[in-house]
């Protein structure tokens, strides 16, 4: 029996182990061992490009032809003088205020537009890696299509009347999807051939090494 106000030898001492001294090799409490902190986040990292802009410092962008802006500009007189010719005559016929304020709004998407085309056919360009084929384009919604030459079925080229009055032709690319085909306008002869057997060749390449 254990004397008074004592405790036996073999049960803990009042208040539990925890009453003790803590042993030597752990720290104190509330600080960590040395060396030790936040363990730092090894998630993905954002490299700050955008998803239309790959690889910059890879990829060689080909611009095309600014001759394109001319035809552009030809097709868009066209539909602006038609539309200019509906709206004045149903002024002369009706004299209605709404034709002459027609007539204003033709002139104003005319000239719109015709800024727009200077800018879109500056933002066209391709370029050409081992493996795809990168084409980007547009302003307000900028689209890059990637086509592999594996998934390519053929290849073809066309001119319409007005680009052959300027020299230039477009490359079309023809996949088994027809969303990601992709064409790449504005371009000379030349380089519309050169391109066009470049892509064929390696299509044939890749299709028989699946």
């Amino acid at each position: 029996m254990p004397p008074p106000g004592g405790y036996d030898a073999a049960s803990p001492p009042r208040g539990g182990y925890d009453a003790g001294p803590p042993p030597s090799d752990l720290p104190s409490p509330g600080l960590l061992p040395s060396g030790t902190g936040p363990v730092p986040h090894s998630g993905p990292q954002s490299s700050g490009r955008g998803p239309l802009e790959p690889w910059p410092d890879t990829v060689r962008w080909q611009p095309i032809s600014t001759n394109l802006i001319w035809v552009e500009l030809i097709r868009l007189a066209v539909v602006v003088a038609i539309g200019l010719a509906v709206t004045a005559i149903g002024w002369a016929l009706s004299g209605h205020w709404l034709f002459g304020l027609a007539l204003a709004l033709v002139v104003v998407l005319g000239a719109w537009r015709a800024i727009a085309i200077v800018r879109a056919v500056r933002a066209w360009g391709y370029a050409e890696r081992d493996d795809d084929l990168l084409v980007r384009h547009g302003l307000l919604v900028r689209r890059l299509s990637i086509v592999p030459y594996s998934r390519m079925q053929f290849v073809d080229v066309s001119a319409g009347p007005l680009e052959r009055a300027f020299d230039l032709a477009t490359v079309q690319l023809h996949t088994a999807a027809a969303a990601s085909d992709a064409r790449v306008p504005g371009l000379r002869p030349a380089e519309a051939s050169r391109l066009r057997d470049r892509l064929t060749a390696l299509g044939e390449d890749r299709a028989e090494g699946l």
